[in-house]
């Protein structure tokens, strides 16, 4: 799954490794613990050519009439996304890249809290941005009102994750961009892209229970800490999870 994520990076960094132009920088502050339901910053091909705006993360299809009685749609199993009638539609025709620095999640140790890990390309990689597969939607009100929102695809976790959890959010190179963002396509032309990445194409290290809480959200987040012998952070108070919606 994807409960959690980060994004560290200026304006130059996304339009170069997006192929973007005119990034406005409000929608790029240091952000590490972005949570469901927060603005997060999405790639989509507009009228114009490819942009970058804001959208809520939080996915909800243009058929829905009340959004509070409507289940928290964060992630897309990537083996329902082309049937299943929330996200069919926009599957085809409304994908969209969702710009981040890594991504959070918790391995279960023993009967002790989950311990969270920070996963992200190696230090020895090209680039430090990643692009999270998502697909978007415009929702519309009786009102008038329009929310745009997204949903992050996740796929099976690679041999290196695995240990950690059973599910990861699915990557798009930037090569495969265009193939990713433009046109409407059919099933069997976007599945490939959603494999799982090879293994060394990211690294987790384990971080601080902080993390836990939406509340927090500083660059401490994602230094590494120690483990104990019980799989946990040693002598640290334990933060009251929030709780993390999921399609799994």
């Amino acid at each position: 799954m994807c409960g959690r994520f980060t994004l560290q990076t200026t304006a130059e960094e996304a339009e170069l490794f997006f192929g973007l132009t005119g990034v406005d920088e409000r929608f790029l502050v240091p952000r590490f613990n972005i949570s469901p339901t927060q603005p997060i910053a999405v790639v989509r091909e507009g009228e114009t050519g490819r942009e970058l705006v804001p959208m809520r993360w939080g996915f909800w299809p243009s058929w829905v009439k009340d959004p509070n009685t409507f289940p928290l749609l964060i992630n897309a199993r990537s083996d329902g996304v082309a049937t299943k009638n929330s996200f069919r539609n926009a599957f085809k025709r409304r994908r969209c890249l969702i710009p981040a620095t890594g991504f959070y999640e918790w391995q279960a140790a023993g009967k002790g809290p989950k311990q969270p890990f920070w996963i992200a390309p190696p230090s020895t990689a090209n680039a430090r941005l990643i692009a999270f597969a998502g697909l978007w939607e415009t929702w519309s009100g009786a009102d008038g009102s329009e929310v745009d929102t997204a949903a992050i695809i996740t796929t099976d976790a690679n041999a290196a994750l695995a240990p950690i959890h059973h599910r990861m959010p699915a990557i798009i190179e930037p090569e495969r961009f265009d193939d990713w963002l433009v046109g409407e396509k059919k099933p069997d032309e976007l599945m490939p892209m959603l494999d799982p990445p090879p293994a060394d194409r990211l690294v987790a290290v384990p971080v601080s229970t902080r993390v836990n809480a939406a509340r927090n959200d500083d660059e401490d987040l994602i230094r590494p800490v120690e483990i104990a012998p019980g799989g946990s952070e040693p002598d640290k108070p334990q933060e009251d999870p929030d709780e993390q919606p999921t399609l799994l």
